[in-house]
């Protein structure tokens, strides 16, 4: 069994996706629907940079989607590749997941890009910078960051944000808290907590405004039931039904991402191969949380698309 799998925000870079769309006319036709769905240019902006521009959230979210769906898309039509009949699942980290839904054709190209825009700009509006932080706990399993978390909270929010592997997992909250889960960190039995680049505390309470906002948006959004069931980050457990898949989004925003989880399950499920498209993040992360016996490919180049038409 197979599961198709889109990365997060962290996996931009200048650059990404030019090479595919100079060698495919299947990409080109992404890219340009997702400018066009979106009123500005954004493969320029991936293609050129500057990179603090790639990096805002509102522009990171939809370039990683259209990036990913390039190279699925380039699969699928030149390669004659049914999604359905390829692979059993898929699944997403975070923004992935609307990749994910996008691929499995529950939302169109356009529609996933006007929603990844909406729910960049919604996330990075709901805290003031500077008020949020996020961490990186390295060496640290759940039960220790959940451990440090309640410790450091001290009236402040700090909570888990993405349980990404049994070696990494993230907080995310009050930047006061933040800065004292770091300090507290080697106390706890983690080897180190490193503060992360990013300009707000994503997947925690205090991310409720960006979720009401989603909800708004989600409610007058047309979820086709995906060709294969997504495993969603919020419970780590397949689903296909629109109505649940649209409330989960929604919990998303707030709520842990649980890719460790959903790796471990996907693999007790069944699942022996993970394909990774349009990055090479969650690859390493489903080794380490569903066995180094698990096979894994990454999908970004026309040659990563060829050497798995060889294999899938």
């Amino acid at each position: 069994m197979r599961a198709f799998i889109f990365p997060g925000q962290g996996s931009q870079a200048v650059g990404m996706g030019k090479a595919l769309a100079e060698a495919s006319p299947i990409a080109r036709a992404v890219f340009e629907e997702v400018d066009e769905a979106l009123g500005q240019h954004l493969f320029r902006l991936m293609c050129e940079g500057p990179e603090s521009d790639l990096t805002l959230t509102e522009n990171a979210q939809p370039a990683i989607m259209a990036n990913a769906i390039a190279t699925l898309r380039v699969l699928e039509k030149e390669g004659g590749v049914r999604l359905s009949e390829k692979c059993n699942f898929v699944a997403g980290h975070s923004l992935g997941e609307y990749t994910a839904l996008c691929a499995a054709g529950a939302l169109s190209l356009s529609v996933t890009a006007a929603l990844l825009k909406l729910r960049g700009r919604a996330m990075q509006a709901a805290v003031p910078v500077g008020v949020g932080a996020m961490a990186a706990l390295l060496g640290a399993d759940i039960e220790k960051a959940e451990s440090l978390a309640a410790a450091a909270a001290e009236s402040e929010t700090c909570t888990v944000a993405n349980d990404n592997d049994p070696s990494q997992v993230v907080i995310s909250g009050h930047k006061g808290a933040i800065d004292r889960a770091i300090a507290l960190a080697k106390d706890h039995g983690i080897k180190r907590g490193l503060l992360l680049p990013v300009s707000a505390p994503f997947h925690c309470p205090l991310m409720q405004p960006a979720a009401d906002e989603m909800q708004n948006a989600l409610a007058t959004t047309n979820i086709q039931a995906p060709l294969v069931p997504l495993f969603a980050n919020v419970t780590a457990a397949p689903v296909s039904d629109p109505a649940t898949i649209s409330r989960q989004l929604v919990e998303q925003v707030t709520g842990r991402v649980r890719w460790r989880e959903s790796a471990i399950a996907m693999a007790e499920a069944g699942v022996t191969h993970f394909v990774e498209f349009g990055g090479k993040v969650l690859s390493p992360m489903v080794k380490r949380s569903a066995g180094e016996d698990i096979n894994t490919s990454t999908v970004i180049s026309m040659d990563d698309i060829e050497a798995l038409l060889k294999d899938i």
